[in-house]
């Protein structure tokens, strides 16, 4: 794998992790009844694992507490055999599913252009789109201090 397509995988696994599950489903269902079917060679299961953190984000590093993740691996089974992965935060064991099969579907070569245009760019928008709202809440409630300085 070269370290383009390495980055490229790496966001678009991102962007599968972190999208809300009905937006996913509806855009999956957008790509069609032709899909190549898949079976499980580790079917969605759900497990702990430890958050850690830095102090200062540079210093050393601690324990922050546990949180629950789902994975699930899916290989295509057409002749390709292609394998994905998917690792999401929480318990919802059809999102790591969806996010499995669309990480082979991304790696197929014929399935990569449409996958994208279809599944990746929309969810890209609609995070963008609620980032936007979640932050343009947050300037609304914004607070500035200020300090005069006194006269000596």
């Amino acid at each position: 794998m070269t370290v383009q397509s390495q980055v490229d995988r790496q966001h678009w696994m991102a962007v599968l992790a972190k999208a809300v599950l009905p937006q996913l489903e509806q855009h999956y269902g957008h790509l069609g009844q032709q899909l190549p079917t898949y079976q499980f060679l580790r079917s969605p299961e759900i497990g702990l694992v430890m958050v850690r953190g830095r102090s200062g984000g540079t210093g050393q590093r601690f324990n922050l507490g546990e949180m629950t993740l789902t994975r699930c691996v899916a290989q295509l089974t057409d002749q390709s055999a292609i394998t994905g992965f998917g690792y999401v935060a929480g318990r919802s064991q059809r999102h790591a599913e969806l996010a499995a099969v669309c990480d082979a579907l991304l790696q197929h070569p014929d399935w990569t252009s449409k996958v994208q245009s279809e599944v990746i760019e929309p969810l890209e928008m609609f995070a963008q789109q609620r980032r936007e709202a979640e932050s343009s809440q947050v300037e609304a409630t914004r607070v500035n201090f200020f300090t005069m300085m006194r006269g000596e």
